[in-house]
């Protein structure tokens, strides 16, 4: 009988933790991290869930350059902007799981 309250016990904890996982990125879905390039000519914000925010375009930038160039900088910033954001969403959710990487909850 020990055996079964433990277990009831474990998937109390990990009913928990799941919470603590779901309220986590909630509140990371309205954080915004950005990311820069061009010299600062171009600057996209995105979301804790991985969402284009806002693109910012130097004028300067569309006037002195092809657009080509230009295409290339956005995605790349954007790129940057992303990976920041998935990083610190790791980060984050490491930090609530305590570094255990639980299938399902990750």
């Amino acid at each position: 009988m020990k055996y079964r309250g433990g277990t009831n016990e474990l998937m109390r904890q990990a009913s928990r933790l799941q919470r603590r996982v779901e309220k986590r990125r909630e509140e990371l879905k309205a954080e915004t991290m950005e990311a820069t390039g061009g010299n600062g000519q171009v600057k996209v914000v995105v979301n804790g869930a991985q969402e284009l925010v806002s693109v910012e375009i130097d004028s300067e930038l569309l006037k002195s350059e092809d657009l080509g160039m230009v295409q290339d900088l956005i995605v790349a910033t954007a790129n940057a902007a992303l990976n920041i954001s998935r990083e610190k969403v790791d980060t984050e959710l490491n930090q609530v799981t305590g570094g255990m990487k639980i299938p399902g909850l990750m």
